[in-house]
């Protein structure tokens, strides 16, 4: 009898790839979950929020910049996979006790797609994790299709915190783009440690008059009367206009299937809002 593989349920003894992970982060979790591998993670970052049954089901062993590496060994991991050179010191210390260690580093829109494929690769789920990549890259190209369409673009300044004052990283400055705005910073984007993304003070911001401002406070909710009454905002466009909006940082701030869905449908929801209000009335660009 034909047996079709589809409609199987993995065994353990035939998982391809790491049978046990540890995600440090939410992006892996929320890839593998998409790619039906989830079987395989057996422990997860504190922060992770998507998908809900993760953080419903899986043990929390880690936040971002710290770990808890005696729980982490005890779960016995084949592969632990983090983000970034902030997790460097607890990769090293996993690496130190025998445990294959994945650090990616992608900071672009392709490179998240690339991670995509990489980690569906990893785990036996090369096919399935391409046609996830290309169906992500599909709603991204119809996003960007969509807003086209309009003929002014807005300007638009991203801020991950507030005190100090930080840009948007370049993923965050892609899907801008791609919901039809532009990023204000495209020059700080482009570093990927959030220390060379701080803003000395608020008047380049000021100059460069922002019209719309969207926050994305990385733990804590963003605040757009705090923002409208900072020294010297008063006449700055989005303030003015009252064009002052949150995007929920787990939404936009994790390199991974979040930000190139509902993060960016955030985005251009607010950007077309934008476009059918304010621009409409703008000479065209």
């Amino acid at each position: 009898m034909l047996v079709d593989p589809s409609r199987t349920t993995h065994h353990p003894s035939r998982l391809h790839g790491p049978r046990r992970i540890v995600c440090l982060t939410e992006e892996p979790t929320e890839t593998l979950y998409a790619l039906g591998e989830q079987e395989r993670i057996v422990g997860i970052s504190g922060f992770t929020v998507r998908p809900a049954e993760a953080r419903r089901d899986k043990p929390k062993v880690s936040a971002f910049t710290s770990a808890k590496v005696d729980r982490i060994l005890a779960l016995k991991p084949d592969m632990v996979i983090g983000f970034s050179d902030i997790q460097a010191d607890i990769a090293a210390e996993l690496i130190r006790a025998g445990i294959d260690v994945w650090i990616a580093n992608h900071r672009s829109v392709d490179g998240i797609l690339d991670y995509i494929r990489r980690l569906g690769a990893l785990v036996g789920a090369a096919h399935k994790a391409t046609e996830y990549a290309d169906r992500l890259q599909r709603g991204l190209e119809d996003i960007a299709a969509r807003a086209s369409q309009g003929t002014v673009r807005p300007r638009v300044y991203f801020e991950e915190w507030d005190e100090p004052r930080i840009s948007g990283i370049q993923w965050v400055a892609e899907l801008i783009r791609i919901a039809g705005g532009d990023d204000i910073f495209p020059e700080l984007a482009a570093e990927s440690l959030a220390k060379q993304r701080i803003l000395p003070n608020d008047d380049e911001i000021i100059r460069r008059d922002p019209q719309i401002v969207i926050g994305s406070w990385c733990g804590k909710r963003f605040r757009p009367e705090k923002v409208a009454a900072r020294e010297g905002w008063a006449d700055v466009s989005a303030v003015r206009d009252a064009q002052l909006f949150e995007v929920k940082s787990p939404l936009i701030l994790q390199p991974g299937p979040a930000a190139l869905t509902d993060g960016v449908a955030a985005l251009s929801s607010i950007i077309a809002a934008w476009q059918k209000t304010i621009g409409v009335g703008l000479p065209a660009q």
